[in-house]
Parts: C-alpha cells; structure tokens; sequence
C-alpha cells in the first residue's frame, strides 16, 4: 500500500489548478421550465455527453473515477454499481484485513477454493519474485506481521526473531502457480504450496514470542500472503478493464494508486501530483515536489497503440490497456519511532530487515498500475543506484526518484521519458 497523489487538469481559475470534471454531464439548463418533462424524455433515449466522477469507500479509504461518458450507455448508477461489485470481490478476495476474505482464511489454515483473482495475484506475486530477486516477496508476510506493518501489531523484533521468521517466510518455499497445488475437487489448503506440498523436514525452528503467523508451528508452517505491494495497483487495473469494456477510453481511476488514459475533462492530458516525501506530509497535495503528466489527450484514448507495451508478467491478462499507471512508495507516511529510531514500512524480505538507503519516494509509470505498484516498492527497497538502473535499463518503465544527499538535502531524478511538466 502506498502514497496517494493529488490529480489536476489544465485549466486553472485565480492561478489554480481547477477539476474541470466535478460539473459534469454537459448539460446545462438552458430550457425553459415547461419543457423539462420533454427535456428528460430525450436524454433518457440519447446517449450521455460529458464527463462524469464516481467516489465512494473501499480499502481503508476513498475511491475516486471520473471518466468521459460521451457515448455511453451504461448510466453513472450503473458503472458505480460495477465497480463497487469488483471493489468487493477484491475486498472479499485478496484482503488480509477482511477476516472472512479468502486470503484471511488461507493464511489462518482453512481450506479454501480459491477464486480467480487469488490464483492470479499469487501467480503474478511468484512472476514478481522471480523478476526482481527476492526483493518483492507476496509470501514475506510474516516478516511484515513483526514488523508492526503487516496484519498483526508488532514491533521492533530480535534478532532472533527474525532469522526464525525468515526461516517460514518468501516465495523460495513455494511452488510456482498456485492451481498446481490445488486437490482434485479445486480446494487449496496452504500446506499444498509449499515445494513437495508439506513442510521442509530439513528445517528445524525455535518460534519466538507468539510465533510469525497464524497457526505456524516449527517444521510444517504454511505461508503467510501478503498482496499489499500489488494489491492497489491492481484494483485500478480491474476497475479500469471493467470501464474500458463499457467503451470507456479517457478516464482517471484513483484507487489509493492511479491509472489513467485518453484525455482529461479539457482534452488535454492528465496532471498528477507527487508529494514531497517529508515526514509529517500526511495530508496529498499540501506539499508537492512536482507535476506529472500523463502520455493521453486528444485522439489517444481509443486503439491498441500502446498495447505493445504492456509486460508480460501481470494480472488480468484477458484484456489489454492503452494508458499508463502511476504510483509513488516513500517511507515519510508509514512508519514508527522506537528508541530514538525511524522503523519505516519498507522490509527487505532478502534480509527481514527494513531498507535502509538514501531513497525517500519512488514514483513509477508502467502500462499496468500492479507493475508500477510493485516496481515502486522494488526500487525502495534495493535504493537510489540500483533503482535508477533499473528503471532506464526498462523501457516500457519511467521513473521520478527523491533521495536524500549526503549533506541532508533532498535531490531529484527523473528518466527521460518521465513528464514532469512543474517541479
């Protein structure tokens, strides 16, 4: 889970940026009063003009879409209704708050029969820990859990501790796609993803404290999932395919993360703003670093023209998007003072330590809203050098880092192809 942005378009009132979009619909009332009940009857059996913006609640915060309904058919209730469904089958899915969520129940020791969104994060999550090297890790959920940053509160463990959690943590454990560990009746009880389908007979655990996950004990503990790198991003995505398959090309979808494509309310491309990573900045768009802005606008939203970009490695693979995702992870939001020491939100599951570099935010574009999720958590973990090589030796990726100089001062970088239109 990561940083929230602040989303502008073009026009600007009183030196402002102004959300052209929160009047929408085209319409104004120009008719006079008697001819409303006609004026009604013919908009019923027209199609929509204008922009519209959808908001409501869901993962611990809001959600936001504003999309361009010119030649629509589908009403605002309707598309609000659909997206609430996907919202909460994701909830109901992949959460590891939701105690009645099928991640939940997994990670408690129930036997589940897992639906397609846990098949397919769990397949993207083992992709993901190939690609980066044990740096993205769905399976380290444990290490969060001691953390205090997962699903249980905990905080500043032994050393101890760790190396035993270390020990029933990461995706080296597991198999690679979690429909070959189903039974024959397509049921998955978490002990089946472990190698061989049981626990490591090699390894011999001293559990500390209250142990490192629910029901782990010793040699047989089944893993802990934690979809949290990913999970944001990928509810853009699935909210934006579902859109896109009502037609829907120039839209914002702000689910904590963003996604976007086509062009804003004033046909021009989208603005986003990335905060300035300082500790204490918890209110989005107070204190920006810069603006970003996005590759659509007028005649791009429709087409296949940037399907080509797409990775290969992601969920949802049934449809592609012609737009980008946006996503910044910084360590000045989530974190903890203990002892006189900063604990931030960024574990290495390599080590089972907190990062510790000179990295304060990365913000990553990618083609999908999961890969720039993941890819930004990626570059807070492995630091500033590592993730600018990273991020120009990518080319469907771009990249906007903040670090801290060794005088205490912040610096930036940006890839060449990152829009940043105000800094």
């Amino acid at each position: 889970m990561n940083q929230r942005f602040t989303f502008y378009t073009h026009t600007r009132r009183n030196g402002r940026p102004h959300d052209e979009g929160r009047v929408s619909g085209g319409l104004h009332p120009v008719f006079p009063v008697l001819m409303l009940t006609l004026t009604l009857m013919l908009n019923a059996c027209t199609e929509q003009r204008g922009y519209q913006q959808l908001t409501g609640y869901a993962q611990g915060g809001t959600w936001s879409v504003k999309y361009n309904a010119t030649g629509i058919k589908a009403r605002p209730a309707e598309v609000q209704r659909g997206i609430e469904a996907i919202l909460n089958e994701i909830d109901t899915t992949l959460s590891g708050y939701n105690k009645g969520s099928q991640l939940s129940r997994l990670n408690a020791g129930d036997t589940i029969r897992p639906g397609r969104m846990l098949l397919e994060m769990y397949d993207y999550g083992y992709a993901l820990w190939e690609e980066t090297g044990g740096a993205v890790d769905v399976a380290a959920g444990p290490l969060f859990d001691i953390w205090g940053f997962g699903f249980k509160n905990d905080s500043l463990p032994s050393a101890d501790k760790v190396r035993a959690t270390m020990a029933v943590s990461g995706m080296r454990r597991l198999v690679p796609t979690m429909e070959e560990a189903l039974s024959a009746d397509g049921r998955l009880h978490r002990s089946r993803l472990l190698r061989g389908g049981g626990g490591d007979s090699s390894l011999t655990l001293r559990m500390i404290g209250s142990g490192t996950g629910p029901g782990m004990t010793g040699n047989d503990a089944g893993p802990v999932l934690n979809f949290n790198a990913v999970a944001q991003g990928y509810s853009c995505d699935t909210v934006a395919r579902y859109l896109n398959s009502l037609g829907i090309k120039d839209m914002l979808v702000d689910i904590g993360e963003i996604w976007c494509s086509g062009a804003n309310p004033g046909g021009r491309p989208w603005r986003v703003g990335v905060d300035r990573p300082k500790d204490g900045n918890n209110t989005p768009g107070a204190d920006l670093d810069g603006i970003w802005e996005s590759a659509g606008g007028a005649g791009r939203s429709g087409g296949d023209h940037e399907a080509d970009r797409e990775p290969a490695l992601r969920p949802g693979k049934g449809q592609s998007l012609a737009g980008e995702g946006i996503v910044t992870s910084g360590n000045y939001r989530k974190f903890y003072m203990k002892d006189g020491r900063k604990i931030s939100h960024t574990i290495d599951p390599r080590t089972g330590y907190p990062a510790e570099n000179s990295l304060l935010s990365a913000t990553v574009t990618a083609p999908t809203a999961a890969a720039a999720d993941a890819y930004a958590t990626y570059c807070m973990v492995i630091g500033y050098d590592a993730a600018k090589e990273f991020i120009e030796g990518r080319a469907e990726v771009e990249g906007y880092l903040i670090f801290a100089t060794p005088d205490g001062s912040m610096a930036e970088w940006s890839s060449a192809g990152f829009r940043l239109v105000s800094r």
